[in-house]
């Protein structure tokens, strides 16, 4: 306000003793005046000096506070002028965005700080239940290569295991197929990590971990190799060391699928028993019709398992002992194909579990055909 009784003009304090008084610059009370945020009691309209009463001191101390805290100006002015409501949502709001841009912060300098020469990282490690992990080695492990791809290439023999801030994904592949289990863990500490262990040494510890209900993974920082231990027993540990080799970038296989233009959902039991009696021989090709699908195999038809199928009909053809794993894999009474085409890996998802996937590739059909607007 800017007409006031001149006789109340000594009880107003200039623009510097008032910003001493509140610890505010007069700078920033000028600039709090134009933005409408904090307006002097009194502006001498000759001069243009700005001059503030003692009961204005609540509300600057409050704007400084404010800003100190890094709150927009939109924001402070809500706090001041809104409702105990609207100042609360607002508080909360910045309070939450503060806390996430702070950790975002930390964890960039962090990570700055190790890779600086002589930076070190510490060890990662999680807290994961012991049957939930023996679980998820048994839904990865059959996408481990044979022996005879092994001898070609040995780091198809291993399952990839890694260890972030909020999950704990085990990984295989054989290149015809790729398993992807992510685990919640109940807590996690130390820095993301990889490692590459043996899939035979690791069922072997899957045997083991399936007895222990509270079950301690850590991952040594500098790779080499990962010890299962219970924080009940301290003379229950297993060690799994580091195998070489540079696994394959499944993640760019996951960013980069096309997108679904079928899906089939069919009982997981009857398909795998209707795959498994097709035989090894020659490829068996899937038909989508309504609500079923057509299972041939060399020129016959082997079943019809009933099915949900969205989209267009299409015809793809498996590796009958390529696409039962995926199946057999699966938890829950239903599995879920999401085909792009039928020359793109096919995603075979548990319908109850979605935490696990498996990409299946599909084999060559020269009668492979798709109806729609491809």
């Amino acid at each position: 306000m800017n007409e006031i009784d001149m006789n109340e003009t000594d009880a107003l304090m200039s623009i510097g003793a008032f910003a001493r008084r509140v610890g505010l610059a007069p700078s920033a009370l000028r600039f709090y005046d134009d933005c409408d945020l904090l307006r002097p009691a009194h502006v001498d309209e000759t001069t243009g000096y700005r001059y503030y009463a003692a009961d204005q001191e609540p509300r600057a101390v409050l704007v400084r506070r404010l800003r100190e805290a890094g709150m927009p100006l939109t924001g402070a002015s809500v706090v001041l002028d809104g409702t105990r409501e609207e100042a609360r949502a607002v508080l909360e709001a910045h309070a939450g965005r503060a806390r996430d841009t702070a950790a975002a912060a930390r964890s960039a300098v962090e990570e700055i700080l190790r890779d600086l020469p002589g930076g070190v990282r510490r060890a990662a490690a999680v807290r994961v239940d012991g049957a939930e992990l023996a679980g998820a080695v048994r839904q990865v492990a059959p996408a481990v290569a044979s022996a005879a791809a092994r001898e070609e290439f040995p780091v198809l023999g291993c399952v990839l295991i890694e260890l972030d801030h909020q999950e704990m994904r085990l990984v295989a592949t054989d290149r015809y197929r790729l398993a992807v289990r992510a685990l919640r863990p109940a807590s996690t500490e130390g820095d993301p990590c990889r490692v590459l262990v043996d899939a035979a040494a690791l069922k072997d510890v899957a045997s083991w971990a399936l007895r222990v209900p509270d079950l301690r993974i850590e991952i040594e920082a500098n790779g080499h190799g990962v010890r299962l231990r219970s924080d009940g027993d301290a003379a229950a540990v297993r060690d799994l060391p580091a195998a070489d080799g540079t696994f394959p970038d499944y993640r760019m296989i996951l960013d980069n699928m096309p997108a679904v233009r079928h899906r089939v959902i069919a009982d997981r039991a009857a398909l795998g028993e209707a795959v498994a009696a097709a035989g090894p021989e020659g490829p068996l090709t899937l038909r989508t019709d309504g609500e079923r699908v057509t299972l041939t195999s060399r020129g016959q038809v082997t079943a019809t398992p009933a099915a949900v199928c969205t989209g267009p009909p299409v015809r793809i053809a498996f590796d009958p002992y390529v696409l039962l794993p995926a199946l057999d894999a699966g938890v829950g009474p239903d599995v879920l194909l999401e085909i792009s085409s039928p020359y793109e890996p096919v995603v075979v998802r548990s319908a109850d579990q979605g935490s696990f996937t498996t990409l299946v590739m599909p084999v060559h059909d020269a009668g492979a055909t798709v109806t729609g607007d491809e």
